[in-house]
């Protein structure tokens, strides 16, 4: 009974796509530290970002909850369909950010003081498709913090290269997320949410998604220069280049499983990718 309820928060959450953000986290944390830190610095690390995220999370759930409950798409999450009660997404959301905050203090300083900050932007991305089609860019935003947290927790300090690899981030998010939001262009635009597809439309919405994660891939290029990274490093950079074309070439709006597998399960596999080549660049090369 105690591990079906855990799978279904888990499933709730979306437990799985914390793979999104973590890895690019994870490659700043080694950049900062030259290696590996501390596992005590490790740990927090992990655990803010856990938090984070799954807060964040759950309170877009919870926001969310009447327009899911409008969209057929959407119809059958857990919220609508009465699996999971308000209260217990209250306690998910609360549990979530306190182990955040906690994380952050017992990281430094620097990171305790930016809580604010980070929580604002969890917040305000929830309500941000009420009021601007720069929704997807807030949500970019938001994950983008966590590489440069990443940086911070280790160093405590401010530099080029985090915030580039949180630009990296945020054009990846922005841009995988708009081609996800095409498949509610017609919802959208009927009940008044906001999103770049809805206001733009189709074909415009997918031009903007290929130019940000062309852009990306520009960023993670310049990293190559900036933290004096290898041919290993470059071939990973390649290797998920190719990935996102292929995921913009078999965008189907229409057919459901093209979308999720276009939109979700090849960006899946583009952050830890990018993560093993810097890692053997790093501890090998």
């Amino acid at each position: 009974m105690v591990l079906k309820k855990i799978k279904t928060y888990g499933e709730f959450v979306m437990f799985s796509h914390t793979i999104f953000s973590l890895p690019f986290a994870l490659i700043s944390m080694l950049w900062a530290a030259n290696g590996l830190p501390s596992l005590k610095t490790f740990f927090w690390i992990l655990i803010a970002l856990v938090g984070a995220r799954n807060g964040a999370n759950a309170l877009n759930r919870w926001v969310d909850r009447e327009i899911d409950k409008r969209n057929p798409r959407t119809s059958n999450r857990h919220i609508p369909k009465g699996i999971i009660k308000e209260y217990e997404v209250w306690t998910i959301i609360i549990f979530c950010f306190l182990i955040f905050i906690l994380a952050a203090y017992k990281l430094n300083p620097i990171c305790f003081k930016l809580t604010p900050i980070a929580l604002f932007l969890f917040v305000i991305y929830s309500y941000t498709k009420r009021f601007t089609w720069a929704c997807h860019v807030v949500l970019g935003i938001a994950c983008g913090g966590a590489p440069v947290g990443a940086w911070l927790a280790v160093t405590g300090k401010f530099a080029l290269a985090p915030f580039i690899l949180g630009a990296v981030v945020m054009l990846w998010v922005t841009g995988f997320d708009i081609i996800y939001g095409t498949q509610d262009i017609n919802f959208d635009r009927q009940y008044g949410i906001f999103s770049i597809p809805a206001a733009f439309g189709l074909r415009q919405a997918l031009i903007i998604s290929r130019i940000f994660h062309f852009i990306m891939i520009v960023f993670l290029i310049s990293l190559y220069f900036i933290m004096s990274m290898s041919y290993v490093y470059l071939t990973g950079i390649f290797i998920s280049a190719i990935l996102l074309i292929v995921e913009h070439c078999i965008v189907s709006p229409k057919n459901e499983k093209k979308m999720k597998f276009a939109s979700y399960s090849i960006n899946q596999i583009v952050s830890p990718l990018i993560l093993f080549f810097t890692v053997i660049d790093i501890f090998m090369i």
